[in-house]
């Protein structure tokens, strides 16, 4: 049997101030926080993302969609997908959504555990946001055609 390449995967916790990002691969469903972006009113050093990029070679991204509690889009899951689509504009590979709710309270809570002061202003919790967006959402069944074939999902 043929062993399936091993995918690697970029993520991003999009924010107006901040952007987290997260690199994660396939094979182990496993991701690790990069040090995150400062955005100005949500758009980043485009430079900066090109260096990520091209260092770590990603076969796709993820993007945190901060949807409301009952699921529908809010002004910001809106500017998240038009981050998106920018990505696959200025890079060519595809990206895909991915439910972010909560996932910033679970990072403030994972951080106080780890000792984190509370300071977020100056020590952010985007980025290890993004590793939790990125692990869910390679771990959810739903995306496992894409990881293992890159076949379309329906």
């Amino acid at each position: 049997m043929k062993a399936e390449p091993a995918r690697t995967l970029m993520a991003f916790d999009y924010g107006t101030r901040n952007i987290g990002v997260a690199i994660g691969q396939s094979v182990t469903g496993t991701a690790t926080a990069l040090p995150g972006l400062k955005a100005r009113d949500g758009i980043p050093d485009w430079q900066q993302v090109t260096r990520l990029i091209e260092e770590w070679q990603p076969d796709a991204f993820v993007v945190g969609m901060p949807l409301n509690m009952d699921g529908t889009e809010s002004e910001m899951s809106q500017r998240a997908r038009k981050f998106g689509n920018r990505l696959y504009g200025r890079f060519g590979k595809a990206w895909h959504a991915a439910d972010e709710r909560l996932s910033t309270y679970e990072a403030k809570e994972w951080a106080g555990r780890l000792g984190h002061t509370g300071s977020y202003g100056d020590n952010p919790v985007d980025s290890m946001a993004a590793q939790m967006i990125l692990e869910s959402w390679m771990n959810d069944p739903a995306n496992a055609c894409w990881l293992i074939r890159e076949t379309p999902r329906p």
